[in-house]
């Protein structure tokens, strides 16, 4: 494997899709008129979910070059880089191992990198994992007074915080019933009040969620939380206040997700309830390690074992299905060729489904953190734009905000539709309105009716003739006509089950991780959060009345913080 990335720009490829970029003229109403077997050929099936490609602004020229692209930049390579655990995480020295989390057991041969067999040690937390969460579902797991666990609090930042709570919300109708879990990630201290409020202590279980156990937000929360858990069990006489009582409580109902453990120790918590993960699994890539330990407890253990399985379905597709079918490869080379040649420089993700409303925010974490760079992986400047910012809301709430900006603004916004067949809770309308919706109306198929009509219309649009036809008054016309060319890909699976959540994550990693590749970049890393945190403890002093500390400070800083130093109350 080369140390060097390949310039995209200096390959062949990029020259002649530069060449058909200046020819190109967006006709997807010419094209589908003219091409009957379009939506056909640009329909590919990677595991459960049947993704249509056919509603982008691309032609099969286009896509041919793109696939040549990938080629050229050694993205099969790359791929297979990944999945052997070469380390292509440059910066840090690390291999990328997320997909060795959802390996088949007893894959042969095992997985061995850098010495370590990385299958034994997944199935091993794995396995701990399991056995803790069916103690605590089954009431085998008890707080100080033996009392079994009603809610559990994840707390954690980032990856520890975005996947598990996209999770959550995607698969609550599989919960068990009676428990419920919360999740508590900002350092804003209404976060952790809020989130405790109402809670009794004697059933409540706190996850603390932090590889190293020193990140700055988690470890505040979870003193907090702590504090909290001694405050009300003090309170209802549940446990004497000295320092045996105390310590005991953390031990009850605290666990870390963690490997560092000495400091999880040092917090109060049993070494024995810490479960680990590697640092081979960045933080956004590891839903599907120890940090879905809540999810195992909410879910049970089957549905979490299913959940990698679906993982494992794209893995095992992006690893072995050719370019020219590959779902996530043709995913992410379509991004490129709209942020570097049609200048789309964001990415809208329209979930038709109430419980992926986390979804586009774990999304922005996955691609921008990745893909966020200014540097290829050798340290050399890139030489294309990178990355887009994604977002996203669900419909139909997104129609009624931000789609006028999609359908007739001036920004070019490639979007990603999703759905599914069959709903969570299939409810029907018994009484209609008497006119658009009729009595006995499945509300699921209304939903849907406004998902297909999305991406016809966006596709499609209205010309002004049609406009016209339908007895519009002419000073009217042109504020209600659409240009149509506006790209979509639609995605749908059967019904949302954890198999399908895994799924849809996989999808995103690795179009995600193709467009690293295009771009030569190190999708792995994340110095660029580091200065930030680095500052904010160096300004910390100025905030709580250093005035050596303010004076070190830049004008616009100190005017700031003398500010908040003059009104806090």
């Amino acid at each position: 494997m080369s140390t060097s990335p390949v310039d995209p720009t200096t390959t062949p490829a990029w020259g002649e899709l530069y060449g058909h970029y200046q020819e190109f003229r967006g006709d997807l109403r010419g094209w589908f008129a003219d091409d009957p077997g379009r939506a056909e050929r640009m329909s590919h099936t990677a595991g459960d979910l049947f993704v249509d490609l056919s509603k982008n602004l691309a032609t099969d020229e286009t896509l041919e070059l793109l696939v040549r692209l990938a080629r050229e930049v050694h993205l099969p390579e790359r791929i297979e880089a990944m999945f052997t655990g070469e380390h292509i995480n440059v910066t840090e020295d690390r291999a990328v191992l997320h997909t060795a989390l959802r390996r088949a057991p007893g894959t042969q041969p095992p997985l061995v990198v850098d010495g370590q067999d990385v299958d034994a040690d997944v199935a091993a937390v794995l396995d701990q994992v399991s056995a803790f969460a069916d103690d605590v579902r089954s009431g085998g797991w008890t707080g100080i007074t033996g009392k079994p666990v009603r809610t559990v609090v994840n707390i954690g930042i980032g990856g520890s915080d975005l996947g598990p709570v996209m999770a959550y919300e995607a698969l609550r109708p599989y919960l068990l019933h009676g428990l419920e879990v919360r999740f508590v990630s900002n350092i804003d201290p209404t976060d952790v009040a809020q989130k405790t409020a109402g809670l009794d202590p004697e059933t409540t279980l706190f996850i603390v969620a932090s590889k190293t156990f020193g990140t700055l937000e988690t470890l505040t929360n979870a003193r907090l939380a702590r504090a909290w858990l001694w405050e009300q069990l003090i309170a209802q006489g549940a446990i004497e206040d000295d320092a045996d009582a105390k310590q005991a409580a953390v031990r009850a109902h605290f666990v870390a997700v963690s490997t560092a453990l000495d400091k999880v120790e040092a917090f109060g918590i049993d070494p024995a309830n810490a479960f680990g993960f590697w640092d081979w699994v960045g933080g956004r890539y590891s839903v599907d390690s120890a940090i879905g330990t809540s999810l195992a407890i909410a879910f049970g253990p089957d549905a979490f074992r299913e959940l990698l399985v679906g993982f494992r379905a794209v893995d095992e597709h992006f690893r072995s299905t050719p370019l020219e079918r590959n779902v996530p490869a043709l995913m992410g080379l379509l991004n490129v060729w709209y942020v570097n040649f049609l200048g789309g420089h964001t990415h809208a993700v329209l979930p038709y489904a109430q419980q992926l409303h986390r979804f586009p925010a774990y999304l922005q974490q996955l691609t921008m953190e990745s893909n966020g760079k200014s540097v290829r992986w050798d340290g050399s400047h890139v030489t294309t734009q990178t990355g887009e910012v994604f977002w996203g809301e669900p419909g139909t709430n997104g129609q009624h905000a931000f789609y006028q900006l999609i359908h007739q603004g001036t920004q070019l916004v490639p979007a990603d539709f999703i759905a599914f067949a069959n709903p969570a809770y299939p409810l029907t309308d018994t009484e209609g309105d008497g006119t658009t919706v009729p009595a006995g109306a499945d509300v699921h198929e209304l939903f849907l009716a406004n998902f297909f009509a999305q991406t016809k219309a966006l596709a499609f649009g209205k010309t002004a003739d049609e406009v016209r036809a339908e007895g519009t008054a002419e000073d009217l016309v042109s504020a209600r006509t659409f240009s149509g060319n506006r790209p979509t890909t639609s995605i749908m699976a059967p019904a949302l089950t954890p198999s399908v959540l895994g799924q849809l994550v996989a999808l995103y990693e690795h179009v995600t991780f193709t467009q690293g590749v295009v771009w030569g970049i190190d999708s792995f890393d994340q110095w660029g959060v580091e200065l930030g945190k680095k500052l904010a403890l160096e300004v910390a002093p100025a905030v709580s009345g250093d005035d050596a500390a303010l004076d070190a400070q830049d004008a616009s800083t100190r005017s700031l913080i003398r500010y908040y130093r003059d009104r806090r109350g």
